[in-house]
């Protein structure tokens, strides 16, 4: 446990069959709890928006809130890999994406950027893997996308999207993608995109399947104010938050979460 966490050792470990454990971060503090029970990845996701600012929906952050947060959980990391959401249009061209993820790498120490979108970003994620930025690719129910999709609703039981979810990220993977999160796809629809590709896919509403699990702390906390049927509440039945985080990673990867009832049909 004590090797640093790279892209090649979460390849490696979907490969050997290993779960990730993966949890959101925005400060030090928690940043080095989660480090120490053995959380491999730590995301700085853009839902600071809604638990920690207060705000309905993740579209209010702004690229210096990410480089803030980041730049703290990235001090609290000693060995979990570091990654960063890239905010709501911030990423509507090649070149705003460059100067962007640059910013994230350069100024909040992220280790990988993770943007939201399908096919069409295949090419922006071409580009800055080209220039030494890692991309992690996001699938599903897309939080920045929400007006669109007018609510946060499961996907993949829509055989027409299901096959361009299918096809989106094998793409996205040929692009040079290093990692997928699905959220809130079907069960079966997650099964076979984690089958089909390489690359790690760490699901969140995305059944037992995938190659690792990212929730967001302040639910598996529950201190977020709500609690997402793909979530669970790992504080309630300990007495420390390490001891509830470190419950949380080894249930990831002896594979008792998610349950059935944590997932989608």
């Amino acid at each position: 446990m004590s090797d640093k966490v790279t892209l090649n050792s979460l390849r490696a470990m979907k490969q050997a069959g290993e779960k990730i454990a993966c949890l959101t971060a925005y400060d030090a503090s928690f940043a080095a709890q989660l480090d120490k029970a053995g959380v491999d990845v730590l995301l700085v996701g853009d839902s600071l928006g809604m638990v920690l600012h207060g705000e309905d929906s993740t579209l209010t952050v702004s690229l210096s809130d990410m480089i803030y947060h980041s730049r703290h959980v990235r001090r609290g990391a000693k060995r979990s890999l570091v990654m960063a959401d890239m905010p709501f249009m911030s990423y509507a061209n090649t070149a705003q994406a460059m100067g962007n993820a640059a910013r994230l790498l350069s100024e909040g120490g992220a280790q990988v950027v993770k943007m939201e979108g399908g096919a069409w970003l295949a090419e922006t994620v071409r580009e800055l893997v080209a220039r030494g930025i890692p991309v992690c690719a996001h699938l599903g129910v897309l939080p920045q996308s929400i007006h669109k999709l007018g609510g946060y609703h499961v996907q993949g039981r829509n055989q027409r999207i299901a096959e361009e979810m299918k096809k989106d990220a094998v793409v996205l993977q040929e692009a040079g993608a290093a990692m997928l999160v699905l959220e809130c796809v079907t069960r079966s629809v997650a099964k076979e995109i984690t089958q089909r590709l390489e690359i790690p896919v760490i699901g969140i509403g995305a059944g037992s399947d995938c190659d690792g699990q990212v929730l967001v702390l302040y639910d598996v906390l529950g201190i977020s104010g709500r609690q997402p049927k793909y979530s669970r509440n790992f504080l309630a039945s300990h007495a420390t938050v390490q001891a509830a985080i470190e419950d949380y990673v080894q249930s990831v990867k002896a594979g008792r979460f998610p349950a059935l009832e944590h997932g989608f049909d």
